[in-house]
Order: structure tokens, then sequence, then C-alpha cells
């Protein structure tokens, strides 16, 4: 997923469905068919696929093993078998992401809309890697200039809220940065293992390219989500809670929200900002300029019953009135006074985008964040199919 992150009155980020921008950051952002049972294949329930298929060396045509296959942002994920085979059950319907990855070989990612269950077949051909691993080299020990552009990476793409700091990248030796000209970026020789102990995560993060200018944080990966055994029934309940904290406010939760008319319900205000000539680096300041948009000016039916089209002219504000403003925010931002609700900003860099009845944006690119939106990072994150009981 690529995020982008858009700039801020203070600062920007940018993380598109993948890019981020160190102040201001953007995020990107991504139905039930009612069908007896007994007519389903095994192993599908109503409202749900199964993805199945091979990943093939793209020269020899013979089957890979031990590749990675998974729908990003969740935890669905498995690895092939000896011949290349993968099958993945309990596949929700909708816009996804099916991501491909094994070392030795270029990572391939492919968009999907599945739009009826049963069982849907994708097969990969990959590339051997033309970028040897060894250009990326993992050290057991670094020079505390290494200890300091490792700080630096984890401000920026674990992020600097209080879930941040219960946060590790457990294996940091495969990373590896540059750090010249206000031009700063990293890069993996494996799989980054992360593990989030105030959500109760262990995330395995695809990460295909990081990059931060001035204000500006963008990087292109993809997570797999694994649920961490609490070790006490106190600390289980401490990691519901948590995860509830994080999804609400969320950009799924938004449009969520959106999708089923409880904008309001939900504790969302909606406003209009007419974009300036300068474009995101002119991004308006939060709560001027703007005027209450109803919900069915921006989401527009679709000739798919399965999706709608989220179309916002300018900048769309979001205000959850639920929650204020985290010191840490505030100190991201480099402010002083009250907190006061949560406010962000979504902008359609590439025009009216669609979205899925899950809340799932189709095209990973489409949506920017700003505001605490953008302020909230990988330690943030919770997988796609998590919803709180309400």
């Amino acid at each position: 997923m690529r995020l982008r992150r858009g700039p801020d009155p203070a600062q920007t980020n940018t993380r598109p469905l993948k890019q981020i921008n160190a102040s201001t950051m953007q995020r990107s952002i991504p139905f039930f068919f009612l069908v007896l049972a007994l007519l389903l294949p095994v192993g599908t329930a109503a409202g749900q696929a199964i993805v199945s298929g091979t990943v093939t060396d793209a020269e020899t045509g013979e089957g890979i093993s031990d590749a990675h296959v998974f729908i990003a942002e969740s935890m669905n994920g498995s690895i092939t078998s000896e011949v290349g085979a993968y099958r993945l059950n309990g596949v929700a319907l909708g816009s996804l992401r099916l991501y491909v990855s094994v070392v030795g070989y270029e990572p391939q990612a492919m968009d999907l809309f599945i739009r009826r269950p049963g069982e849907h077949t994708y097969d990969f051909e990959l590339q051997p890697s033309v970028t040897e691993l060894g250009e990326v080299e993992v050290v057991a020990e670094r020079d505390a200039r290494w200890e300091r552009r490792l700080e630096k990476f984890i401000r920026l793409f674990i992020g600097e809220t209080p879930f941040a700091a219960q946060t590790e990248i457990v294996n940091p030796e495969v990373l590896d940065f540059t750090d010249r000209v206000g031009r700063f970026t990293a890069r993996a020789a494996e799989t980054l293992v992360i593990e989030n102990r105030a959500l109760g995560y262990r995330i395995q993060y695809f990460l295909k390219e990081f990059e931060a200018t001035g204000t500006r944080t963008s990087y292109d990966g993809e997570p797999l989500f694994e649920e961490m055994r609490p070790s006490t029934p106190e600390e289980a309940a401490h990691w519901k809670r948590n995860r509830d904290d994080a999804f609400n406010g969320s950009l799924r939760h938004f449009l969520l929200a959106l999708l089923d008319d409880r904008v309001e319900e939900e504790g969302f205000m909606i406003f209009q900002r007419p974009a300036s000539r300068g474009g995101v680096a002119a991004m308006p300041t939060p709560g001027n300029g703007r005027f209450p948009i109803d919900r069915d000016e921006i989401l527009k039916a679709s000739d798919d019953p399965q999706e709608r089209i989220l179309d916002v002219q300018g900048f769309l504000e979001i205000v959850y009135t639920q929650e204020t403003e985290d010191e840490a925010y505030l100190a991201w931002r480099g402010e002083r006074g009250r907190a006061k609700y949560r406010t962000s900003m979504l902008l359609l860099e590439n025009g009216p985008t669609v979205v899925d009845l899950k809340g799932d944006v189709a095209d990973p690119y489409g949506v920017t964040q700003f505001g605490y939106l953008a302020f909230e990072r990988v330690a943030d994150d919770v997988p796609r199919e998590y919803r709180p009981v309400r």
C-alpha cells in the first residue's frame, strides 16, 4: 500500500495508500450477496470468496515455494506449496490488493475488485530480482550515525503517537539509510518484523521504498497482520480498547459512516474547502473558509451496486467530535494551547474515486490525507477487517 500524507499548515506528510508528509501526512486509503450456503463452494460463506492460484518463475515456468501471498493490510495470508500453489479462504468481497513476495524475486501486486462469492484464480509470474540482496548489507552492530538515522526512520514510519512508544521494529539491522542534501531514504534487506504491544499485533511489513524530503515523507510497502497472544485476560481487554481507539476516527471509520449515512451519529462533521492555486503546498488552515456539506453531495451512486463514487471538489475537512487532539499531535504540529477536536482533510488528487461497501478505496493512490489522519502512521494501523463490537 502506498501511503500519502499531504502538507499541513505547519508540516506535510505523504503516505499513499503509501506516502506520508512529515508533518501533515496524508493517507490513502482500502456486499453481501444473499446466497444459500448450500450453493457455495466448500469453505466459502455468503459475502466471502476463495482466492487461489500459483506463483511461478517467469523465466523457467517452475513453481516457487515459500512465497508469501496475502491480502495487503489484512490478517489473511498464506505460503506457497512446493509447486507454488496458494489458497486464501474467507476473502471479503470488494476492493483488495493481492500481494506476493519471496526472496530472490521482484514482488508483485494485483489490485482487484471481487464482486461475487466462489473461487477466483489469480496466477503470478515473478521476475528474478535484478537487485542483489547484498547491496543492502545486514550488519549486527551499527555505528552511532546509523543509530541516529534509525531513530529518525522510526519517528517518520512508526509514528509519534502514544501507541508508537509501544511499537518496536524487531529486526532493525536489516535497514540501511542514506541521508544527504535534504533527502532521507531507507531500504530493507529483508521483511521488517514489527511488534505492536499497544494493539497486540505482530506485523510483517514488506517495505519497497521509503523517502523523506523536506516536510514530505512517502513510503511504499504492504503489511500482513498477525494477532499476538495476550498473557492475561487484562492484556486482551487492554488491546481490545486500544484497537477500538485506533479504529474510531480513522479513515475507514469515516468512510463506513459515510456509506451508512451515519456521519453525525458516528461523531463526524464534514465541510468543503476550496483548493488554493498553490495546490497541496498551499493547503488552507483548518477551520478557515469552510462551509458545511451534505453527505449526498460527495457520495454518488455507481453503475455497480457494490460500490460508490467519492467526489469532492477541493478539500474535504473532517472533524471527529468524539476525541480531542493528543498532546503528541500538538507537539508534532509545533502548536501550543488547548486541544481541539481531531481535524483532518482529504484531497482526491486523481479526481473522483471508487469506494466499496467495506470502506476500501479501490485506487490506492486516490486519497491523500492531512491533519490528524496524517499524524497517525504504522503504530495506529489495525487490519482492514477489524471492526469494533458496538
